[in-house]
This record gives structure tokens, C-alpha cells and sequence, in this order.
């Protein structure tokens, strides 16, 4: 078995070895992996924090050694990135610019040194909030999981995970975790709601603000209203998504 790390701002995780495939999710910098088949241009991966899996290419990580792979296994309060964008100075004297939620790690991994805003641990549930207000404006981007381009279950997986909670990837694997709620009214702000397609499909999720509000990412990342039928967007001044369930993470 082989791991990896990445060691650039972000790269892009496709659904085949190929650069014109879909991208399917995004490593940003500090992300941990198994390589699970290497080809000579290609790794498919597992990343080791939600077992999403997919193709990356291999000029684009670094690969490590099992025993730099388990110490980073071993760090149960790893820190994270807490602004926009940071910088990281590599071993060559060159600022690589990484975004808010990349992993910081210790310069004897990747031989890099760290000056910035850090957040580590669990955090209070009202930090969801404000954390995700952080994201407004970002453009959606399927696969996405940065301030410039993100996709609805990458931002709650961001804004989670930047507070020391896990979710999973996408949408539907996330309806999948916590504690459902039968209304609206139990929630509290940082609960999560799901809604469906026409075929009863989980496609898309935000996180709920106080008196009856929603942050999702749909075109951007916005604040719309939420109540019993789902979402409606008051600048278009219609329902743009029907709500599935409400569930409680922490």
C-alpha cells in the first residue's frame, strides 16, 4: 500500500484518469490519502478523512512513507487554515498560497513553515455559523471545496470540518448521518437540511441559520428562506429546492 499527501493549494480529484473527466471532489493542501492503484500519470485514492475516493494525477501529490502516513493518522486535532487564503513558504524560500480549511502540518513532513490564523479541536456549534458566513459569494462549482468554487455538500463539509466535525462528501451520504428532526421549528442554527429531486434523490443541502434562514451554495453562496415546502429564493420569488429532512449533527 502507498500514501500520500498533497502539497499544493488545491487539486482536482476526478472520476477517471483523465484530465477532461468530471471532477468529483478536490484535496486541498495538508490533505492525507492511500494510493489505491498507480498508474504512470494516475493514483486512484482514498482520502483518509471521509473515504471519498478518485483519480488524481501524480505530479500533483507527494507521495510518503507508512510511518509519516500514521503519524498523521495519529493527530486527532489536526489545525486548519482559518482565513481565506494564507500563505505556506516552501524549503526553496517560494510563498504557495493555501485557502481557508487546508491542513497544517509540521514542517518535518512536507519541509514548509506556517504564519497565519489557526483554529484546532471542536468547536461550539454557533462557530458553524459564523464560519460559514466566510463563504458567502462563492461561485458554485461542482466538486468544489474552497472560497472560489464550491459545491452545496463541499461547503457543508467544509464549514463542518473546519470545526472539527466530520460529514461526509456528498449530499446523500450526509442525510445519512445524526439525529433526524421532525420540524423546522426543533432546529437550531448549524442543523442541517436536505432536499430532493424529482426522482426522491438527495442532491443538495445547506445549513440553517436562526428565524427560518438557510446558507446553501446555489449559483453562489447565499442566504435564502427556509420553511415546510423548502427554499424559496426571494429574489426570484419561487421555490428553488423542496425539503427532504432536517438532522441534527451535534
Amino acid at each position: 500500500m502507498q500514501y500520500g499527501v498533497c502539497h499544493l493549494s488545491i487539486v482536482p480529484i476526478r472520476a477517471l484518469p483523465d484530465d477532461s473527466t468530471e471532477m468529483v471532489s478536490q484535496l486541498l493542501y495538508g490533505d492525507h490519502f492511500k494510493v489505491l492503484e498507480q498508474r504512470r500519470k494516475w493514483s486512484k485514492i482514498r482520502v483518509v478523512f471521509d473515504s471519498y475516493e478518485g483519480w488524481v494525477a501524480n505530479n500533483q501529490i507527494t507521495l510518503v512513507e507508512e510511518p509519516v502516513f500514521d503519524k498523521l493518522n495519529a493527530d486527532k486535532k489536526p489545525k486548519f487554515s482559518a482565513d481565506i487564503i494564507s500563505h505556506i513558504c516552501t524549503e526553496e524560500g517560494v510563498l504557495l498560497p493555501i485557502l481557508l480549511g487546508s491542513v497544517i502540518y509540521t514542517t518535518d513532513i512536507l519541509k514548509h513553515t506556517f504564519e497565519g490564523n489557526i483554529v484546532q479541536g471542536k468547536n461550539p456549534k454557533t462557530a458553524l455559523v459564523e464560519t460559514s458566513l466566510l463563504y458567502l459569494k462563492t461561485p458554485y462549482l461542482w466538486g468544489g471545496k474552497t472560497p472560489f468554487g464550491i459545491d452545496s455538500s463541499g461547503f457543508t463539509q467544509m464549514v463542518y470540518k473546519i470545526n472539527g466535525y466530520m460529514l461526509k462528501r456528498n449530499a446523500e451520504q450526509q442525510s445519512k448521518q445524526g439525529e433526524a428532526l421532525s420540524f423546522i421549528e426543533e432546529s437550531e442554527p448549524g442543523d442541517l437540511a436536505f432536499f430532493d429531486n424529482n426522482e426522491g434523490v438527495i442532491d443538495h443541502v445547506g445549513i440553517i441559520l436562526k428565524d427560518n434562514y438557510i446558507i446553501h451554495a446555489h449559483g453562489h453562496v447565499r442566504i435564502d428562506r427556509l420553511d415546510h415546502t423548502g427554499i424559496f429564493n426571494t429574489q426570484e420569488k419561487l421555490y428553488t429546492h423542496k425539503l427532504r429532512v432536517i438532522k441534527k449533527i451535534i
